[in-house]
């Protein structure tokens, strides 16, 4: 099978000829840049001096390139956009890690340290604007600064946390049918994008580190309090946004088709290592009626798969996030309570694709042993694989200081196993 018919069997609940992998797809499946320098030294693809181009700055992810994806076996390619900090991936030039290493940054990255040697980023890479991120010295990716605005009861505009949510120029447009097509016909891999802004209330997004002045509730603390103290608001928000999202699928669509396999619709966390930080009822009554006409539409007019990603122990929430039609359910962080695999794929496994799950990434892959990772790997394939609704990936992106033998250890027992 291609890597398009692979993932396209797993997503329909078929064993394909093997499991499907993903790793760069997204922007929480993949790997810090650092780790993909050290990969691809080790692998013979690179150099030490030469440099990996950094495709997602917020979290300074590492490009996964043609022949790496080629050298591991990966099934997927991911369409890449517009940065988290409102500029795109466009004029690279060198700049090097704390730790060292090597990287290509888009041009318009700060590469000057503050006096405490911390590095800020600027929204559209505008240093006329506050700084909306801040990488601490001898850190690994950007910590958002949260620029609230004093909030006045009674004068807060629903429009004010709509100013990201904008309907697709033109020139976007033209820009996701051209990339999409460039993909399709450049590669036989399952495609995955974004295609419209669905994450509703994403905490990576509320502060909108992309927006030069952000307006409306954008502190993470004040947003999730209004969760619960300004119910109605957060409501109307979310209705207005799910509509302009569902206007731009449908115009997107226009353009790409059914060339994508997966629409990536939302990335909002709903969990803690110790279950849900929401109650199932907060689920159903704020998030599940826009993920329900999300997904119905996406159902009704593509042949589209829908991915949502949520960390933490959401195992509560599995039924709802089917029944709401997604697809597909990213981390699968086993190591949070209720997140058995066992449990996961004998309750849930007919119903739902899990993409993740395949290492834990907060202990085995950083801080385990090769032959431990090597194990854990084995026993998660074969958990999830019976039956299809597995794609095999780290549970989130690898991080920076993994050991480069536990990653080589978890691709070469996938590799066995696959």
């Amino acid at each position: 099978m291609t890597g398009r018919e692979r993932v396209q069997a797993a997503l329909s609940h078929r064993e394909p000829d093997q499991v499907p992998m993903d790793f760069g797809a997204t922007a929480v499946t993949g790997i810090a840049a650092s780790i993909v320098h050290k990969l691809r030294v080790a692998l013979g693809l690179s150099t030490q001096n030469e440099s990996v181009r950094v495709v997602e700055p917020y979290q300074m992810l590492g490009e996964i390139g043609p022949d790496l994806r080629q050298a591991l076996g990966i099934d997927t390619v991911g369409l890449t956009g517009t940065t988290l900090f409102g500029f795109e991936n466009k004029d690279w030039k060198p700049w090097r890690l704390f730790d060292g290493t090597p990287v290509l940054v888009p041009g318009a990255f700060n590469t000057e340290p503050s006096a405490d040697g911390s590095i800020l980023m600027y929204p559209e890479g505008d240093r006329t604007a506050p700084p909306s991120g801040r990488m601490p010295a001898g850190g690994y990716y950007f910590d958002t600064i949260v620029r609230q605005p004093p909030i006045i009861e009674g004068q807060l505009r629903v429009e004010d946390n709509l100013e990201e949510f904008t309907p697709h120029s033109p020139e976007g447009l033209a820009a996701i049918g051209a990339g999409v097509s460039d993909l399709f016909g450049r590669t036989d891999l399952a495609l995955v994008a974004g295609l419209a802004s669905l994450g509703l209330g994403d905490i990576a997004l509320v502060p909108a580190p992309f927006l030069k002045h952000p307006k409306g509730i954008r502190d993470v603390e004040e947003w999730y309090v209004s969760t619960v103290t300004r119910r109605e608001f957060v409501r109307q928000v979310f209705a207005r946004q799910c509509e302009i999202g569902i206007d731009n699928l449908k115009r997107a669509h226009e353009v790409v088709g059914d060339k994508i396999a997966v629409l990536f619709v939302t990335g909002t966390d709903f969990g803690t290592q110790r279950g849900p930080f929401i109650s199932p009822e907060t689920y159903r009554d704020l998030y599940k009626p826009c993920h329900r006409r999300v997904n119905d539409w996406v159902h009704a007019h593509t042949k589209w798969r829908t991915f949502i990603h949520s960390c933490g122990g959401v195992e509560p929430l599995i039924a709802d996030f089917i029944e709401a039609g997604f697809d597909i359910l990213n981390p699968v962080q086993c190591s949070a309570a209720g997140m058995d695999p066992e449990h996961l794929k004998r309750a849930y496994g007919s119903r739902i694709t899990f993409w993740g799950g395949g290492v834990d990434t907060q202990k085995t892959l950083p801080f385990g042993t090769p032959a431990q990772v090597r194990e854990e790997v084995r026993r998660r394939v074969g958990v999830f694989a019976e039956g299809g609704g597995f794609i095999f990936n780290a549970i989130h992106n690898i991080q920076a200081n993994t050991p480069v033998e536990n990653v080589l250890a978890m691709l070469e027992a996938f590799a066995e196993c696959r």
